[in-house]
């Protein structure tokens, strides 16, 4: 644009100017100077006519002026002191800057209220294994840790790879998450997700734990096909079935159990899978998995709707499936009471008791206050059962 500018400017000038030296070449005296009047003030009118019919002309004819340089200079100089971009210390300061903004991108796309469902569930598993205090011993801190490390690393992997396909859709039912926001390109996310998935199977894989690698296995393969977009066979939660067996798989069943057989098979030299507490955790869990993955899709329906996925939101209705998961909610923790009732530790008993009817009493109060049209309620309602999901790590090991 500057040199169509400039062209434009230069063009009319070199032509008049050329016409005063022709002219000036033929004429004397007087006429000389009355030619050259003439023609200077043709010039004049030539650029002011310009001036007002071309404003950008205007604009780019006046910074040539010697005064409005030596302005825009000092204003360019005064503007420096305020402009980050203009401050020597802010380039030596930016790559901190950008890190930090690359974690609080990268923390905000593992999801971490997921993470924090992850990690209690390593700890709660581990915790089971424990029969007497001389457990606590430095292999059992390590072992914690290599299961903690590594399902953090699978976790990222699924929560990546659930944006990574669902981001026409997230834009539509969470527009916040990093990818569908442009917070965090596609290319990174890719890059992020597949390195996750790498290093979690390293982990388990060097550390030697049969349960650890094939539960990641099972984990890695359950959720690929539950966000995968490859029809027919995979985008399991197109399917309220599927989408079902998929959080039983990955919080109840598989994951938790591997977590456990891992830290059993460390400490104790073999796993007892019919033990009381964890046949009672895979039950609690069972329950909150199927609660939980169906409540999900309440707040989702108009994005679910958009994009041809048939939840079970959308097949009952919100009010339907809403009063559904708080009753399968209600059903789990009646039957922990009783579960806890046939315990024959005195404190197990009551604490089993106690604990899960008062969690109880609590969500039945939360749910009669929540108004199922209001998505942001439901949304509310959503992160509670997630509350409610991580005591109930800490009431699983109340069970004996």
């Amino acid at each position: 644009m500057a040199s169509v500018c400039m062209g434009s400017l230069c063009k009319p000038t070199s032509l008049l100017l050329s016409g005063v030296v022709k002219s000036s070449s033929l004429a004397t005296g007087a006429q000389a100077s009355k030619f050259l009047r003439i023609s200077n003030f043709d010039m004049k009118e030539s650029l002011q006519g310009r001036h007002c019919t071309n404003h950008t002309d205007k604009k780019f004819y006046n910074r040539l002026t010697p005064h409005q340089m030596k302005k825009e200079k000092f204003e360019l100089n005064a503007a420096s002191t305020d402009n980050p971009q203009f401050d020597a210390t802010h380039n030596l300061i930016n790559p901190l800057e950008n890190a930090i903004r690359f974690v609080d991108v990268l923390y905000r796309f593992i999801r971490p209220y997921v993470a924090i469902g992850t990690v209690f569930s390593v700890l709660s598993m581990s915790l089971l294994t424990v029969q007497k205090m001389s457990d606590f011993s430095p292999l059992f801190f390590l072992k914690l840790m290599q299961a903690l490390v590594g399902g953090m690393f699978m976790q990222m992997y699924v929560c990546g790879f659930n944006q990574i396909c669902d981001i026409e859709l997230d834009k539509v039912n969470k527009p916040s998450l990093p990818l569908a926001a442009g917070e965090l390109s596609m290319r990174t996310a890719i890059i992020v997700s597949s390195i996750s998935a790498v290093m979690g199977f390293s982990i388990a894989w060097i550390v030697g734990s049969p349960p650890l690698f094939w539960g990641f296995v099972g984990w890695f393969m359950v959720a690929t096909a539950y966000s995968a977009n490859v029809y027919p066979l995979l985008r399991w939660k197109r399917f309220p079935f599927m989408t079902a067996f998929y959080m039983l798989i990955s919080k109840a069943l598989v994951v938790p159990v591997a977590y456990y057989m891992h830290m059993q098979n460390s400490i104790n030299g073999g796993a007892s899978l019919l033990s009381r507490p964890l046949l009672f955790a895979v039950g609690i869990l069972s329950a909150f998995s199927l609660s939980m993955i169906f409540f999900k899709d309440i707040p989702d329906i108009e994005g679910d709707r958009m994009h041809g996925i048939k939840s079970l939101a959308i097949r009952l209705g919100e009010t339907r499936v809403f009063w559904t998961c708080i009753w399968i909610l209600e059903m789990a923790y009646v039957a922990a009471g009783l579960v806890g009732a046939t315990s024959s530790i005195t404190w197990s008993k009551y604490a089993t008791i106690i604990s899960h009817l008062a969690m109880g009493a609590l969500l039945w109060m939360r749910a009669k206050s929540v108004d199922v049209k209001n998505a942001k309620a439901v949304q509310s309602m959503y992160m509670f059962l997630w509350q409610l999901f991580y005591a109930e790590y800490g009431l699983i090991l109340l069970v004996r």
